[in-house]
């Protein structure tokens, strides 16, 4: 009866509050839309979190997100922004609601039975050899890139524009290094105890990691090498209290404002492309908040300028670019791009998915997203293997920026959960076998231990 009554509060209250943000945008109040959306993504944050105990609860952490910022986007501060279509409107309320379904629907799959992560030096060293690996390959891909662009980002002096990766198929190689630092928590836990030969190999292994998106000039790269780390070392310490994980969190504010801080662009230049209603308007909240507001216009845009659907063709782009029959067929990557201004090309999670098929594209992508969030929430409660919290902390980065770019037909995101699917096998493909003998050497030492103690005995006697 409660989880009935929580339902009909969350989804009550969510589909009146967004009833009323649609009229008050109707009626020409677009920072009143705003704000009502707002407050709502807070009270339901609070309201989850509460629920689950954890600020990453990954409904909480979609919802604060999408919910939140669509809030934010509904404020119009910039003079590119109109009023969306109401196609644009019952979009992005199915794709709250489709998550909430297809996270309940998760639920089933799975049994919820705690498991900690003991130590164990096996899975550590695994952990350790992934590590090394990774560094490796990344500086010897890093290497080639540059010997083949004949430059690095950071010293070429005109850092505006994005880079262009003279060898597309190493830079996936390139930059998997930022997973090092999530595998180095993971590591830390498992591990008995930190060898000092291997800190050698770890301690330039994350400066690796951490600067490689500085020589790139990637700011999106640092947040989230960043809040990877501090999202997969919040959940493998269950028992952390949430004003300690929201401490954690925070050290994302300090590492956001050194990005801007490092931005080669003008505040004013920012502001004009921004077309900002307020032209001084510090770049420290006008450039997150056309980080946030732009994707939806574009979302917006494209749903009032799209004559077909693409059926698949761009959701299916990982799959195109990752084999190469997208330079065998260019036409399959060829379908326009709908930007408000060609400066502002990020778009959200969901781009894609309305482009091929339209809401109803939306809603089962969604329902699949939410379904597969609910079930990694299940798999890090039962499963003893480590890297299934690197399936979370990128699952987690993803609904936290559901509204900056269209993650899951981004070849990087299915080359880095490939990766990680390879290492969870590595991980734990003969952990049983390793369990069993474990167990058969503690039971014959017991053994041992019992026979030696009669003997003992029986020489007292």
């Amino acid at each position: 009866m409660r989880v009935r009554s929580n339902t009909i509060m969350e989804y009550g209250t969510y589909m009146l509050v967004y009833l009323a943000s649609y009229v008050s945008s109707l009626a020409g109040l677009p920072v009143l839309s705003g704000i009502l959306l707002v407050i709502e993504a807070l009270y339901l944050y609070v309201h989850l979190v509460r629920q689950a105990g954890s600020l990453i609860e990954l409904r909480a952490w979609f919802t604060l997100a999408w919910v939140g910022g669509q809030g934010i986007a509904c404020m119009q501060l910039s003079r590119l922004q109109t009023n969306w279509h109401y196609m644009t409107w019952i979009a992005f309320c199915l794709i709250y609601l489709g998550f909430g379904i297809g996270y309940e629907w998760g639920q089933q799959y799975g049994k919820i039975e705690e498991a900690e992560l003991k130590k164990d030096a096996v899975v550590a060293g695994r952990l350790y050899i992934c590590i090394v690996l990774l560094a490796a390959v990344s500086v010897l891909c890093f290497v080639c890139e540059m010997a083949a662009g004949d430059y690095i980002p950071l010293f070429a002096g005109e850092t505006h524009g994005a880079y262009y990766y003279q060898a597309t198929g190493l830079h996936y190689f390139t930059i998997s290094c930022i997973l090092i630092p999530a595998i180095t928590v993971l590591y830390v836990k498992v591990s008995e105890s930190v060898r000092n030969k291997r800190l050698f190999l770890l301690i330039p292994a994350n400066i690796l990691a951490v600067g490689m998106p500085f020589l790139y000039v990637s700011r999106f790269q640092l947040v989230f090498v960043v809040g990877f780390a501090v999202v997969t070392f919040i959940m493998v310490n269950k028992k952390l209290r949430l004003k300690t994980m929201g401490i954690l969190l925070g050290l994302l504010i300090p590492v956001y404002i050194l990005t801007v801080m490092r931005s080669s662009y003008d505040v004013s230049y920012l502001n004009q492309v921004f077309e900002m209603k307020y032209g001084n308007m510090p770049l420290i909240l006008s450039q997150p908040y056309m980080y946030i507001a732009n994707n939806f216009e574009n979302f917006n845009y494209m749903v009032v300028n799209l004559t077909e659907h693409t059926w698949g063709l761009r959701l299916l782009y990982p799959f195109f670019a990752l084999t190469g029959l997208k330079r065998l067929f260019p036409t399959l990557a060829a379908s326009e791009v709908f930007l408000i201004k060609p400066e502002l090309t990020t778009l959200t999670m969901f781009y894609d998915a309305y482009y091929d098929f339209g809401v109803f594209g939306i809603f089962f992508f969604v329902f699949v997203i939410g379904m597969a969030a609910k079930v990694l929430m299940n798999a890090i409660k039962k499963d003893c293997n480590p890297v299934v919290y690197l399936f979370y902390g990128q699952m987690a980065i993803y609904l936290g920026l559901a509204f900056f770019t269209t993650w899951f037909s981004n070849p990087t995101t299915w080359f880095w959960l490939i990766l990680t699917g390879i290492m969870y096998w590595f991980i734990g493909h003969d952990r049983s076998k390793h369990e069993l003998r474990k167990r058969t050497e503690d039971k014959v030492c017991a053994q041992e231990a019992a026979v030696k103690e009669d003997r003992m005995d029986e020489e007292t006697v």
